[in-house]
């Protein structure tokens, strides 16, 4: 969830608000791992009972059932969770710059890349020529051979009449 921020920062050199949904996204899942799921070094245990309240519209909340010493302990290992991701996002992108430039260049050339032009590229291969669908199918040399003019004969496209001259 943190590689757009980290690209932000590798690329433009500056941050943005468009990393500010999966930063929050991150955030929520952390503090899920910790309280909800018992994924922390907390141990498996769960932090603050969810209530309904049925006057209000059937609004969720929590309610708050541990000491301020625990809420520090539970607001570290969110944070840990956070920068453990935020530091692995930035070691993969910073060690796969040179594909992910490469990437970015063929998605600026062509507009649409799939998935075997990205194994291509990370092989370090060049991807095939782009083919215009406009443009007619390229022709074959032995068809070509077939189509030249023999000896002594104007060149003329198949199903034209020679000039007169």
């Amino acid at each position: 969830m943190m590689g757009g921020r980290i690209a932000e920062e590798l690329f433009l050199n500056t941050m943005t608000t468009g990393a500010g949904n999966d930063i929050e996204q991150a955030s929520d899942l952390a503090r899920k791992m910790v309280c909800e799921f018992g994924m922390s070094s907390l141990g498996p245990i769960t932090f603050g009972k969810k209530e309904e309240q049925i006057f209000l519209g059937r609004e969720i909340s929590q309610h708050r059932d541990f000491s301020e010493e625990t809420a520090q302990k539970i607001d570290a290992e969110v944070r840990r969770f956070v920068d453990d991701g935020y530091n692995s996002a930035r070691h993969i992108l910073e060690s796969n710059r040179p594909i992910l430039e490469k990437i970015a260049a063929a998605l600026l050339e062509r507009e649409v890349i799939d998935a075997n032009d990205i194994q291509l590229l990370i092989e370090g291969k060049e991807l095939p020529v782009k083919v215009n669908p406009n443009s007619p199918p390229p022709v074959k040399d032995d068809v070509q051979q077939v189509l030249k003019p023999a000896p002594g004969q104007p060149n003329v496209a198949p199903g034209e009449r020679p000039a007169q001259a």
